[in-house]
């Protein structure tokens, strides 16, 4: 059974990330050596804890199977298991990314998690 994880982003940054072909990371990812995701049940908190009131974000998901050994699960905020990837994301391989937008209150508006 696959895993769908995600990866918020700025638009730009992804936009850029397709037309070379290839996702190395942003800032924090490429300082600490990989690329940073989230599950479905971490990824509003995520948004919350690192993201909050950035406007001009995606959340880009990708199936976690397609990844291979370069994906590992680490511990990290609170305890918890977080998918680290060891290397490039080809942007090709990504199930869909979606727009995330400030709603009225200031909080990320997700899509539907499952969404294509």
């Amino acid at each position: 059974m696959s895993q769908t994880i995600y990866k918020i982003c700025p638009e730009a940054l992804w936009r850029e990330a397709r037309s070379r072909g290839v996702f190395a990371g942003a800032p924090v990812d490429l300082a600490d050596g990989f690329i940073h995701f989230s599950t479905a049940e971490q990824v509003r908190e995520t948004a919350r804890k690192h993201f909050a009131g950035q406007h001009d974000l995606v959340l880009v998901a990708v199936d976690a199977a397609g990844l291979g050994p370069a994906l590992k699960y680490e511990i990290s905020r609170g305890g918890a298991l977080f998918p680290h990837l060891y290397g490039p994301l080809d942007p090709a391989t990504v199930l869909w990314v979606k727009p995330l937008p400030l709603d009225a209150e200031g909080n990320h508006d997700f899509p539907p998690l499952d969404a294509r």
